[in-house]
Parts: C-alpha cells; sequence; structure tokens
C-alpha cells in the first residue's frame, strides 16, 4: 500500500509503516499533500489536524482520488478543527503505525448516528461534584480550578453548574448565560435527544493556553428549578460520561429531603438535582471554609452528606485557609478540629488568596491563568493530582480511526 504521511514528526511513523511492508511518501504541508496524491497512486493519507498540513483543498483532492483519510488529532482544539472540515472520527497523535494497521485491517469501528453512548464500558469519563454547605465555602471557585488544572494535564473535562439555588460558575468566567447549557441539555435528555453533538452545540468552551474545558452553564433565574429534575440530571451526567473523560458538577448546598411530604409525589424537588448528582459522581469534593463559622456549618451537615452517599467516595477539601481566622498554626488547627468532631483524617487543605481570587474574579478567568504561582492554585492542582489522578494517565488509545463524513461515496 501506498502511504503518504504529512505530520511534523514523520520519520518514526514512516519507518514502522515500511517494516509492514508500506511504500511512504512524506509530505511538508498541504501542497506536498495535494502534489504526492496527484502524482502517485496513494491508496492512503495519514495528515495532522493542523492547517498547515489538513485543508478543505486537500480533503477534495483526496476525495476525488479515493484516497483514505486518517487524521491525527493532538488536542481539543486539532479536534474541533477537524470536525470544522467534516471528518467524525479520528486516530491519537501518539498512535503507532501498529495501532493504524489494526484499524486498517478491519477492526475499526463502523460510523453510526452521533450519540453519545460511542464509548466503550473501560473509557467512560469519571465524574466529580463538588458540594458544599450554605456560607460560600468555594464551592464554585474549586470547581472551576480542579476543571482547569484536569484540562491543562490533558484531559477533555466538562464543567457543568448543577445549583438550583445560586448558579454562578458563568458569570465567574465571564461568559453569557442567557441559555443555560445545563438546563437546555436536560431538557434534551429529558426527550431522550441529547447526543455528542447537541452538547457540544449548547456547551461552551472556555479556552486556557494549557487546555480548554467545555462549560454548561446555569440557570439564570432560581425559579426555573423544576427544569433540572433528579432524573434529568442522571440521564445528562450518564452523557457527559461518553462525552469527556472528566466531568465535573458544581452543586448547590441544599440536600435536605424535607420537600418530599409534599402531596405530590411525583413533583420535581428543588433539592433533587444536587442530591441526583452526589449520587451518580464517583467522587464527592465536600468544600467546607476553614474558619469557626464555616467549620461548624460543614460538620453539622457532613453528616447528612455521608447519609446520601456513601463515605468513601467522599473526600473533604477545606478552603479559605487563613492564620487570620483560626490562629497560630491553622492547618494544624484545622486538622485537630476534624479529626475530633467529625471522625474525618487527612483533608485537602486550600490556603485562601484574596489576591489572587479577586484578579480572577475582574477578569473572568481561572486562577490558573491570573496567578500561577498562588498558594491556592498549587493546592487545587495537588489535589487534582493526589486525589483524582494518582497514577492515572490520559486515555489516548480510546480515540479511533476513522474517515470523514460522506467519503465513503467519493
Amino acid at each position: 500500500m501506498r502511504v503518504v504521511i504529512a505530520t511534523a514528526s514523520p520519520d518514526a511513523l514512516a519507518a514502522e509503516a515500511q517494516r509492514y511492508g508500506h511504500e511512504t511518501h512524506l509530505a511538508a504541508d498541504a501542497e506536498g499533500i495535494r502534489e504526492i496524491v496527484s502524482a502517485t497512486s496513494v491508496d492512503l493519507a495519514v495528515v495532522s489536524a493542523s492547517d498547515r498540513f489538513l485543508t478543505e483543498a486537500v480533503l477534495a483532492h483526496c476525495d476525488s482520488r479515493g484516497v483514505r483519510l486518517i487524521v491525527l488529532i493532538a488536542s481539543d482544539a486539532e479536534r474541533r478543527y477537524a470536525s470544522g472540515l467534516g471528518l467524525y472520527e479520528f486516530a491519537d497523535a501518539t498512535a503507532t503505525w501498529s495501532t493504524l494497521e489494526l484499524q486498517l485491517t478491519g477492526a475499526a469501528r463502523t460510523p453510526t448516528a452521533d450519540r453519545t453512548a460511542d464509548r466503550t464500558a473501560d473509557t467512560r469519563g469519571q465524574v466529580v461534584a463538588v458540594w458544599g454547605p450554605a456560607g460560600a465555602p468555594g464551592r464554585t471557585s474549586i470547581a472551576i480550578g480542579v476543571a482547569a488544572e484536569l484540562a491543562e494535564a490533558g484531559y477533555s473535562v466538562a464543567l457543568c453548574d448543577v445549583d438550583t439555588h445560586g448558579a454562578s460558575i458563568a458569570p465567574a468566567l465571564g461568559m453569557l448565560d442567557e441559555a443555560p447549557g445545563f438546563a437546555a441539555a436536560c431538557r434534551l435528555a429529558g426527550a431522550n435527544a441529547l447526543t455528542r453533538t447537541e452538547l457540544e452545540r449548547i456547551g461552551q468552551r472556555y479556552e486556557v493556553s494549557g487546555g480548554g474545558f467545555w462549560v454548561l452553564t446555569g440557570i439564570g433565574r432560581p425559579s426555573r428549578w423544576p427544569e433540572l429534575s433528579g432524573e434529568r440530571v442522571k440521564t445528562t451526567v450518564d452523557a457527559c460520561r461518553s462525552w469527556v473523560d472528566f466531568t465535573i458538577l458544581d452543586t448547590g448546598f441544599s440536600i435536605e429531603t424535607d420537600e418530599e411530604i409534599s402531596s405530590d409525589l411525583f413533583a420535581p424537588k428543588r433539592n433533587g438535582a444536587t442530591i441526583a448528582a452526589l449520587r451518580a459522581a464517583d467522587t464527592v469534593l465536600a468544600v467546607g471554609a476553614a474558619d469557626p463559622v464555616g467549620m461548624s456549618r460543614f460538620l453539622r451537615t457532613h453528616v447528612d452528606l455521608i447519609e446520601t452517599v456513601e463515605p468513601d467516595r467522599v473526600s473533604v477539601v477545606m478552603n479559605k485557609l487563613r492564620a487570620s481566622a483560626i490562629g497560630l498554626n491553622p492547618a494544624g488547627q484545622v486538622a485537630q478540629t476534624l479529626a475530633r468532631f467529625g471522625g474525618i483524617d487527612a483533608a485537602a487543605l486550600v490556603p485562601w488568596d484574596q489576591a489572587g481570587y479577586d484578579a480572577a474574579i475582574l477578569s473572568g478567568r481561572t486562577l490558573a491563568e491570573v496567578a500561577p504561582k498562588s498558594p491556592a492554585r498549587l493546592a487545587v492542582r495537588q489535589l487534582v493530582h493526589t486525589r483524582l489522578l494518582g497514577s492515572r494517565t490520559p486515555a489516548l488509545a480510546r480515540r479511533l480511526i476513522g474517515g470523514r463524513v460522506g467519503a465513503a461515496s467519493a
């Protein structure tokens, strides 16, 4: 088979292809691809998803000559670029030729309708719910920080605002929220029409230098809470598992179930969204404010939390740690209080950085962007790498090779 390879570093891939008995041709840019395809009976083109190599002209040229095209994706930005050109399945940029060969010899997935359930069970994404009691312990700031760190680590991430009392992710990131993304996803889920395409249509991208993440904004008016029923939230979260590596849920504070004494047992419940999100999560980051009032509120409601979800899924985060509110050795005092009154060991401690968070809110950006060396940012980064990632690495091999929509008829 004759193969043209057009990537920034093609030598290793070309050498491996030759060991499989293929004739390889290297192209330095899009024009080089067109010249080789025109002059040689090429069967396959392996092309990086950047405008240097992949253009509409290249796609049309390959289609007109019946050349199969494999696009290598290295980032979310490249995936969006290729999708904009009509591509729907990709290979990872780090794929070896043996992986490509496996797909070329018949193991490739047959194109199907764009449903979110296209991930296999072993590649379904993880869900992290961020919860905390009333009193602004910093749920949203922790949720945004966790999403940003995961995105920087190379994972695909969706940040969802599930708070039915005071949604705040959109204003914190300087985004418009006239059309709440999470509510729209819930409506589609209720109609069994929530697909990957729909999630990317209603979601907004927040781009940062190290990587971006999707945002499903929350309801703009608290009166819209009936749109986020527990069942719809659960279905939406399940869809997000098939969409991204990590789904971060910024939840409301209340997990009371007193509303269940209502005479209408089937009516939506305002706290149902938060409870459904917590129960659907693989990990719950329970956030409390590290001051006397905040810890008192946290310890009282932590009891309710571990009655709602299994204790082994809860990871405690004490936010806004500062000596000015606790006294000398604030970390030691917080740890001692949690252990004595709540039986909580090994809580993650996040220092309070008033200046850093003020700068982030003022500019509508993440703390990692405005203050990358902030002690609060570094603590969230450590939290992500020790409690959420561990030894895990991005599941790059899950992306499969395919073609372009309509290419089969070329």
